[in-house]
């Protein structure tokens, strides 16, 4: 598909499109529009940062622009249902954009916010609804969501529901659905969980997949550092006192490691914020809404919370702590190199991490470079003032932390990482 013109959308679609800067479609956009538009269900396998909520909303946006119809209190046209508040925020606000001067209503539900706004803005009916589960199937169970009107269902985000333990509540809703309705199913990964549900919720569908999973951006610098677990929080400082990091996203694999490193960052003077799943909906909107204008420099994430994260202009990812998982090594570091930028991927391993790197190499078929220049390579661990002194009354650390290891986790001289035999 050369450009949107040639999708046949609707003349002020077509506006809002082109005035967002939109010329040619990306490929799941180019892939998907026209089945959507022709009312087939499909299966999207895709991931974040390829377009693919503008490959959902205007179609839909379209359908129900053509077709309009007296929505009854209550009742939906259209549900989207997403793992995350950020996300769903996201994509309703790419909706009212895409959708300007259609005459059509959306709303978002999420958790984390008082219910009766919500519940409100239900009582009149919407077009389109986003939403996220929990709080889903609670306005639902008091009456304040029904489905009678429903002609289109999307389940964005699919494996990362499985990921966060929605797929019964997902299972729960999808049963309260209208047997005739267009289904949508979007997935960045495809576990046997999802491919079965895939199969029982598509009819006659359209497969698109697009920038297969063990594929990593090209046009990303990656580096290792070698560095003790003791000397994270000061390498990390070291690194971000360049100036020339503008844009930073730091990964941790905990809730608390995320506010760890953002008080360490604080007392450091460098502009940051942490968001995650225990923080209120208020206090990663700020966060989020800073790191996009660029007020904060430093945006501190784990995984779950990152889906959300839609912005272009990320120039390094960092993984503070490696991944468990090396599909989600993927999806990190594609927060940057995003629209033809080049983008910068750091990842910090310990010993103890060694074997998630060697895994993360074998997926990506590719072994990253180690920088032995970055200032913490093969240096002791560091005490901490407030590490437990011995009976010498001087402080311990932990002797089996070796601040010279390789990526087979054993021994080397200078600190010098070998390669596998």
């Amino acid at each position: 598909m050369s450009d949107f013109a040639s999708l046949n959308l609707l003349p002020s679609i077509l506006a809002a499109v082109t005035k967002q800067g939109y010329t040619t479609p990306t490929p799941i956009q180019g892939q998907c529009i026209p089945h959507l538009l022709n009312g087939r269900d499909l299966l999207g396998i895709a991931q974040t940062g390829t377009g693919k909520t503008a490959a959902f909303a205007l179609p839909i946006l379209n359908r129900l622009a053509k077709n309009k119809i007296k929505t009854k209190p209550a009742r939906v046209r259209s549900l989207i249902l997403t793992p995350t508040r950020e996300l769903a925020s996201q994509i309703d606000a790419n909706i009212k954009t895409y959708g300007k001067g259609l005459n059509l209503f959306s709303t978002v539900i999420f958790g984390g916010v008082g219910p009766r706004p919500q519940i409100m803005a239900m009582s009149r009916g919407v077009d389109i609804l986003v939403a996220t589960p929990g709080r889903l199937l609670d306005l639902m169970g008091d009456g304040h969501v029904l489905f009678e009107q429903l002609e289109v269902f999307v389940l964005d985000e699919a494996d990362r529901m499985l990921d966060m333990g929605f797929l019964r509540d997902v299972k729960k809703i999808i049963a309260k659905l209208p047997k005739k309705r267009q289904t949508l199913l979007f997935s960045a990964t495809m576990p046997d969980d999802i491919a079965r549900l895939a199969t029982s919720l598509l009819k006659d569908s359209i497969r698109v997949e697009v920038t297969p999973e063990e594929k990593t951006v090209e046009k990303i610098d990656q580096k290792i550092n070698m560095v003790d677990r003791s000397n994270k929080p000061l390498l990390l400082k070291n690194i971000l006192e360049d100036q020339a990091l503008k844009s930073v996203l730091v990964f941790t694999r905990t809730k608390y490691g995320a506010d760890r490193v953002v008080k360490h960052l604080t007392r450091a003077s460098i502009d940051s914020a942490a968001i995650h799943g225990n923080k209120s909906q208020g206090a990663r909107e700020r966060a989020l809404g800073g790191f996009r204008t660029g007020k904060v420099r430093v945006l501190v994430a784990t995984d779950i919370a990152a889906r959300g994260i839609d912005v272009s202009d990320i120039t390094h990812v960092i993984n503070y702590d490696l991944p468990n998982d090396p599909k989600s090594y993927v999806h990190r570091i594609g927060r940057t190199a995003r629209a033809g930028r080049d983008g910068v991927a750091i990842s910090f391993c310990d010993q103890t991490e060694v074997k998630l790197l060697k895994d993360i190499e074998k997926f990506i078929r590719f072994q990253v470079p180690v920088d032995k220049t970055h200032a913490f390579h093969g240096v002791a661990p560091h005490i901490s003032k407030s590490a437990p002194a011995n009976r010498n009354g001087k402080r311990s650390f932990n002797k089996n932390s070796n601040r010279n290891f390789n990526r087979n986790g054993q021994k080397s001289k200078n600190g010098e990482r070998k390669k596998d035999s």
